[in-house]
């Protein structure tokens, strides 16, 4: 018995996807080798993001971080945690809710992401063309895909 292997091309919205998930996973791999070229561990440096691109109305928080990074609180309680005791967060007390820490960044955690935040735009800028490309063959596909 011979095994038939049905070749077929697929599908332009599936291969699009695939593009995009493909140049999603480029830039995340460039983004955490080059946290850990600056000695943090990637959700190291995404918590310092978080914190530093908070905006002015939100409150700082484990829970704000928690909520921003997608982890339970316990683990964002770990990742601050480390962070404080490698001097890159500081955590006070909420003076409007003493049960609340308020997280801020160190010196050091300011110029390590000011660092990474400049090569992070410089991949970018040369990301662009190709994630533009891919996000606008995904909105034709998906568009055509709804429409049928």
């Amino acid at each position: 018995m011979t095994a038939h292997t049905e070749t077929r091309i697929p599908d332009p919205l599936i291969r699009t996807l695939a593009d995009f998930r493909f140049e999603l996973r480029r830039f995340l791999h460039f983004s955490e080798q080059a946290a850990l070229d600056a000695g943090l561990q990637p959700q190291q440096h995404q918590l310092l993001l978080q914190v530093a691109g908070a905006s002015d109305e939100a409150t700082v928080t484990i829970a704000y971080a928690a909520e921003r990074l997608g982890l339970k609180h316990n683990s964002a309680v770990e990742l601050v945690d480390r962070c404080v005791r490698e001097d890159l967060l500081e955590r006070t007390e909420d003076p409007a809710d003493r049960r609340r820490a308020i997280l801020r960044l160190t010196r050091k955690s300011q110029r390590i992401l000011a660092r990474l935040s400049g090569e992070h735009a410089r991949e970018l800028i040369e990301a662009a063309p190709r994630l533009t490309r891919t996000l606008q063959h995904l909105q034709r596909h998906a568009a055509a895909e709804a429409a049928r």
